[in-house]
């Protein structure tokens, strides 16, 4: 076994701007040896130019469902659950709880009301009979109201005083209903309930009581599933409180008692590889084994789960170039020319990205300057760092006019560069033409061909800006979502819906058009499996869009629609043509605040998508709003539902970022953020940095952004140096006797050294720790611990002694003098066998929790 390991980190996926994978699996295998588990969102803008100058709904629960449970779900239609008030915190006297079993929206008093605003405030339902509760829906007052719930939780379970949570949401403080997915699985299996409690957290008035008019559950409570249902809940419950025994056991080394329960049970507490690796490790104390099994895990691809799972570390890389292609003097003036003596693109916001991930190539074309629409269309070789121009005005090559707030999407199976929509101020277009002109750029022959001059004659768009587009190159298909329409009265607001555009027919077709009013609203739908209605899309302008090529859905998310930034997540299936709102506010889910002109990119591989900060609204002071840039880099694990912040800097000054703008890129919007699988990196040029003192200026600052995870081996590495760390401080206590401190010495320098990375600070530090235990040898029986044989523990197997019918004080004496776990080898034992358990797949690892901190 090679114990020089390097240590490394391994880049992890960002996104290709435009796919991501709801349809995920998450899985795991165990045995004796070990095989790899499967791992299964003040006025409208103008533009993202210039932004600073110038029946219910739905959320479709996405969750991983065990097939038997998705079996009953699709063969089980949900049905209205009858229930009844079984108690709540308190209410006012005209607003009693049971007003909210009947539907009186247009009655101010039909609702419950609490006492009192504090955050302890409840409402608890009973359930005429047990169900899976799918859904919860919330009715409404004819008026938007103070008292609505701007952010509530719901718990559920069989008993009031056991319970979890279902759902942490909030109401849109409208006159519409809203539907909410309950949590409705517990480790694969349907979750039964018959107490559902809604805990208010906050009204929309901070002063006010909170008010619910009206609930209804949607689940199953056929009487044959739901027996079935319990069984294998009651089942799944006594299972997992024998394991926590067993687990309680081990810890305490009685391991006779172990023996029989697990023996009269037939239970194992975790997968029989790790049960080995505790006898070996904490029972015999044979490190040398234990690393032999750690080589194991290993080859078997053990640690991927845990590689998954690991936080990100961002690093930035600002690019620099090498060379670049000589161009005619004349073109010099209107590009940059660094000290390099290399041309690289202007400033500019409000362009577009696309990458040719097959030749590593990132293509430019467009965007504002601060003064004027550009039409120069670059090409940056990733191979070679280097920029190279392929026209300086693409007008005069045939192509189209300069321009910004468009979009460009790159098709592989075509080798083409699609175009589509650019913004006109308000004082020019009584004098333009307004058609939507849509253009093709064909790689191989280099030229462009104009597709159509007016894509609305022909059932597409109207001209439109800041707008998504992406394509479905195996369908060869072009989805279009979004923006606003462009009228010769800049006043009018219209915002564009979701069209396809099928590439070898040259048809366009009207798939959504946008929810233009909230009574359109009326008309959503829960999930594919009951059979809704689909809700209409809501349609906005700065917002993203991804494609999942696999699963082949649209996940449209953020932007801005009239005043309201928006933090919704909704998804759009193709194949169906249906349309799930995952969620109205993910900011109340640990995720982004709402936003606009955000950056976004998927992993369909991994499972994850990401996003870099835009435009957000602040709160500075009082009522005023106002917008601020913020550096901030969020990640979305589709499979287990979480967010996570992986980068912020929320600095602010231009002295700060002066001194940062080699290190980290500075603030800003209206950029661009593309990213290559094949290479695992983001690349980000330009943008605003709205700077108050100039509103004129723009970026052309480029940046590579790399999210490192430990490899495999890295994790293989950490855990021997937890073994030797271990093993080095049991040969510390052994005697302090010179030649043994000697002994310890050469191992410390010798062994553990080889497996610390020295160029991790806090590898490096714990290391270092390591050399007190020389310093201070604690004075111990030479026969608490055989380092590398068979440990003293083996012969203190607990419990054995309590078959003499000892009293309860002569067992509890007995255990104060000889509990084995006293030792402070076995406890150290312990906490390594636990923190090297960390390291493999949750499916193969004993219960998290410890049955000492249930009582």
């Amino acid at each position: 076994m090679d114990l020089s390991l390097p240590a490394s980190t391994t880049p992890v996926s960002e996104m290709a701007s435009r796919e991501e994978p709801f349809k995920l699996l998450a899985a795991g295998s165990s045995a004796l040896t070990p095989s790899k588990p499967q791992m299964g969102p003040g006025g409208m803008p103008s533009s993202e130019r210039d932004h600073p100058s110038s029946k219910p709904h739905i959320y479709h629960h996405h969750q991983p469902i065990a097939d038997p449970s998705q079996s009953i779900l699709l063969q089980n239609a949900p049905e209205k659950l009858v229930y009844d008030i079984h108690s709540c915190s308190s209410h006012s006297p005209n607003y009693p709880p049971r007003n909210i079993m009947v539907n009186k929206p247009t009655d101010q008093s039909s609702r419950w009301s609490s006492n009192v605003n504090n955050p302890r405030q409840f409402l608890m339902i009973q359930l005429e009979q047990p169900a899976v509760v799918e859904t919860i829906t919330f009715g409404k007052y004819m008026k938007t109201h103070v008292c609505n719930l701007k952010e509530f939780k719901i718990f559920g379970g069989l008993e009031p005083e056991n319970m979890i949570e279902l759902l942490h949401g909030g109401v849109k403080n409208d006159t519409e209903p809203e539907t909410f997915p309950l949590k409705y699985t517990v480790n694969n299996l349907l979750f039964p309930c018959r107490y559902i409690k809604i805990a208010p957290l906050m009204a929309y008035g901070p002063h006010f009581n909170f008010s619910i008019w009206y609930v209804e559950l949607h689940g199953i409570c056929n009487k044959s599933v739901m027996e079935k249902v319990l069984w294998d809940y009651y089942n799944y419950r006594e299972t997992e409180v024998i394991r926590l025994c067993l687990k309680h056991f081990r810890q305490r080394n009685f391991m006779d008692v172990f023996d029989v329960l697990q023996q009269r049970t037939q239970l194992q507490l975790e997968d029989p590889f790790l049960t080995e690796l505790h006898k070996v490790l904490v029972m015999d104390g044979n490190f040398q084994k234990a690393e032999e099994m750690m080589e194991i895990a290993l080859k078997n691809e053990l640690f991927e789960e845990y590689v998954f799972n690991s936080a990100y570390n961002p690093i930035w890389k600002k690019i620099t170039f090498r060379s670049g292609r000589f161009l005619d003097w004349l073109v010099w003036s209107s590009l940059i020319f660094r000290s390099t003596g290399v041309a690289t693109p202007c400033v500019r916001g409000g362009h577009q990205l696309c990458i040719d991930v097959e030749r590593s190539r990132i293509y430019l074309f467009g965007g504002w300057d601060g003064e004027t629409e550009l039409a120069d269309f670059w090409f940056y070789d990733i191979n070679s760092s280097e920029w190279n121009l392929i026209s300086m005005d693409t007008k005069k090559d045939g192509g189209p006019e300069g321009r910004s707030c468009h979009k460009i999407c790159f098709d592989p199976s075509s080798k083409s560069i699609y175009v589509l929509g650019r913004y006109i101020d308000g004082e020019s277009r009584p004098n333009v033409n307004l058609d939507n002109d849509f253009w093709r750029y064909d790689l191989t022959s280099g030229k462009w061909i104009k597709i159509s001059g007016n894509t609305q004659a022909e059932g597409g768009p109207e001209l439109l800006y800041d707008h998504q587009m992406v394509i479905d190159s195996a369908a060869h298909t072009m989805y279009v979502f979004g923006g606003i329409t462009i009228s010769p009265d800049a006043s009018q607001v219209v915002y564009s819906g979701l069209y396809s555009y099928h590439i070898p027919t040259n048809r366009w077709q009207l798939l959504r058009a946008d929810c233009a009013s909230s009574s359109d609203h009326s008309a959503r739908g829960v999930s594919s499996h009951q059979g809704s209605p689909s809700p209409p899309l809501r349609s906005r302008l700065g917002h993203s869009m991804l494609l999942n090529p696999v699963s082949r859905e649209l996940y449209i998310f953020a932007g801005q629609r009239n005043k309201e930034y928006l933090s919704d997540l909704i998804v759009y299936d193709i194949d169906s043509e249906t349309v799930f709102e995952v969620t109205g506010d993910y900011s109340q889910q640990g995720g982004p605040d709402a936003g606009f002109t955000q950056r976004a990119t998927i992993d369909p591989e991994l499972g994850e998508f990401y996003i870099l900060s835009g435009l957000q609204r602040d709160r500075p002071s009082g009522a005023n709003l106002a917008d601020s840039s913020k550096n901030t880099f969020w990640c979305y694990n589709l499979r287990r539902g979480k967010w996570a912040r992986v980068y912020h800097n929320n600095n602010v000054g231009a002295d700060y970022w002066s001194k940062m703008k080699d290190i980290e890129p500075s603030p800003r919007y209206a950029h661009q953020l593309v990213f290559c699988p094949n290479r695992k990196v983001h690349y980000l040029f330009g943008g605003n940095p709205s700077d108050p003192q100039n509103p004129n200026m723009r970026l052309d600052d480029f940046w590579e952004l790399h999210l490192l995870r430990p490899k495999p081996v890295d994790v293989f590495r950490r855990a021997l140096f937890q073994i030797r760390r271990q093993q080095f401080r049991e040969l510390c206590t052994q005697s302090s006797d010179p030649d043994s401190r000697s002994h310890a010495l050469h191992f410390l320098q010798s062994q553990v050294a080889a497996v610390v990375d020295h160029n991790d600070e806090k590898d490096s530090k714990d290391f270092r720790q390591l050399t007190q235990h020389l310093l201070f040898l604690p004075q111990s029986s030479p026969t608490e611990s055989k380092v590398g044989g068979v440990s003293p523990f083996n012969n203190l197997r607990g419990s054995h002694h309590l078959h003499g019918g000892m009293s309860g004080s002569v067992v509890s004496a007995f255990w104060r003098e000889n509990d084995p776990t006293q030792s402070e080898t076995y406890r150290s034992r312990t906490d390594l066998y636990k923190a090297l358990v960390d390291f493999f797949p949750l499916s193969m690892r004993e219960p998290k929790q410890d049955l000492i901190n249930l009582i």
